[in-house]
């Protein structure tokens, strides 16, 4: 992976589908993923890890089975590994996600919506 300068805003504006996370820079055992994010994805849990969720625009709604938590641009959330959760966006919501490399979007659930991590051209 290179070691240039990336912009969090450009990389997220050459993305054109939701749910389709992007690298953009590792750091350690760690991705640091672009994506967009709209409608309802799947229920799912992370056994083994954590994972933070840095809203860039928009508001997002990551559904818990006790409740939900709302965020909106610059706030950050981390999901507990072993939580069942549920991203929702109502509109279009810009994020970064962190994540140990070779998560899956989808976690233990798989489905329709699992998604290959992609490059940024």
């Amino acid at each position: 992976m290179s070691q240039d300068v990336r912009n969090v805003l450009d990389a997220l504006s050459t993305i054109t589908e939701p749910w389709q996370p992007h690298r953009l820079t590792s750091i350690n055992d760690y991705d640091v993923k672009v994506v967009k994010l709209e409608g309802e994805f799947v229920w799912h849990t992370h056994p083994d890890t954590d994972e933070l969720f840095l809203v860039v625009s928009g508001t997002l709604t990551i559904q818990l089975r006790d409740r939900d938590v709302t965020l909106g641009p610059n706030d950050v959330f981390v999901v507990p590994k072993g939580v069942e959760h549920c991203p929702r966006a109502d509109s279009e919501v810009q994020a970064l996600l962190f994540e140990p490399k070779g998560t899956v979007n989808t976690g233990d659930a798989g489905g329709d919506l699992t998604s290959e991590l992609r490059e940024l051209r």
